[in-house]
């Protein structure tokens, strides 16, 4: 653990989440907690503009809420003791326009954790743009919050040819190709909040990191990757089919995070206050070290890799997702790994990053 002061957008499905928590499922354990603390500091710190102006938040890559509304709840529950009472405070919900919309909005009504639940001077809103671009009017959000965003790239930028995810490649070529779209992606991000984030604005991050060469999920990426490759020699799906089975996500080293601000921590107007990569646990292997039912184990994550990955997977097969071979695709391709990981259990790796940034209030 380290800590540091300091063209079209494809659909994206939900990511992978520590714990085998999941956007818009049940949540064993909120996956957004390891940086609840980060936020709730930026809300602590964060400068604020004198009433009656309004106090905005802006959550990039809501999704269906659920890594939104436990931080962002903390976080208001903050600004709130630091305001006078009934100060309006606006929640900005950006995602791509084919999210699930509906979902988010239904979560802000009747989840218990919704920060709208008594707090009547606080409103909400959904924004369907890409995450790479502006989403907001300049010089207007208070405190930034993003959850397992970043890691989906705004394109697939090259065939893998030996795998579904970069993580497990040996191609140089697609390796390269996907390091440089990281790296565009993670600048057009932070130029794009540096926008919007007013003088003395902050923003939390949470991604997916790369640690020690691991981008994390290696058991069960491998094992796609496999089944995949016995379901070719099947005749079950084509080799053009699995060669669109593109996975467009990646973990990002702490050196590839501060790049852009590499010599003197500056980038756009914005600091690196704080950034600290740690592994999140894998709840699933902990249980099966306790009761040793590899069965169970096995089904979990292969349930998770079902829900996250799968509706990305099925939109390479001719017919598309919602075409006559999808379903028995979707099932052999998940029994198949169901086996695999039963007969041979192993703990998956979650390396994930977090990071506060700070937009200077004075020039740099």
């Amino acid at each position: 653990m380290r800590v540091m002061a300091a063209d079209a957008v494809p659909r994206r499905p939900a990511p992978m989440e520590a714990g085998g928590a999941l956007r818009g499922s049940s949540r064993v354990q909120p996956a957004s907690l390891p940086a609840v603390e980060l936020l709730q500091r930026a809300a602590k710190d964060v400068e604020l503009s004198a009433a009656p102006n309004t106090i905005v938040i802006a959550d990039y890559g809501a999704s269906a809420g659920h890594n939104s509304l436990l931080p962002i709840g903390a976080a208001i529950s903050i600004l709130r003791r630091r305001t006078e009472p009934g100060r309006a405070i606006v929640v900005f919900h950006a995602d791509v326009a084919e999210n699930d919309y509906t979902g988010l909005f239904d979560s802000l009504t009747a989840d218990p954790q919704s920060y709208l639940r008594d707090d009547p001077a606080t409103f909400a809103s959904g924004i369907g743009r890409s995450l790479f671009g502006q989403v907001a009017p300049t010089g207007t959000v208070t405190l930034g919050w993003s959850a397992w965003a970043v890691d989906w790239l705004s394109r697939v930028p090259a065939v893998i040819p030996d795998q579904v995810h970069i993580a497990c490649s040996r191609d140089d070529d697609a390796i390269a190709a996907y390091a440089r779209q990281a790296a565009d992606d993670w600048i057009a991000f932070l130029t794009a909040r540096s926008r919007e984030l007013v003088p003395g604005g902050r923003l939390v991050v949470l991604t997916m990191a790369q640690d020690g060469g691991e981008s994390g999920y290696q058991p069960l990426l491998e094992g796609l990757g496999i089944e995949l490759k016995d379901m070719v020699a099947e005749g079950l799906v084509t080799r053009d089919e699995v060669l669109r089975m593109v996975i467009p996500s990646v973990g990002r080293s702490e050196a590839q995070l501060t790049a852009p601000f590499a010599p003197k921590n500056r980038f756009a107007g914005l600091t690196v206050e704080h950034l600290e990569v740690f592994d999140a646990e894998d709840q699933y292997w902990t249980r099966f070290q306790k009761d040793g039912n590899a069965a169970t184990f096995a089904a979990q994550w292969t349930a998770f890799i079902r829900t996250s990955v799968f509706p990305t997977i099925l939109t390479a097969l001719d017919g598309g997702p919602s075409g006559p071979r999808a379903e028995q695709v979707a099932h052999r391709l998940e029994s198949g790994l169901r086996e695999r990981l039963a007969a041979d259990p192993k703990r998956v790796r979650i390396p994930l990053v977090k990071l506060l940034l700070d937009k200077s209030s004075w020039p740099r």
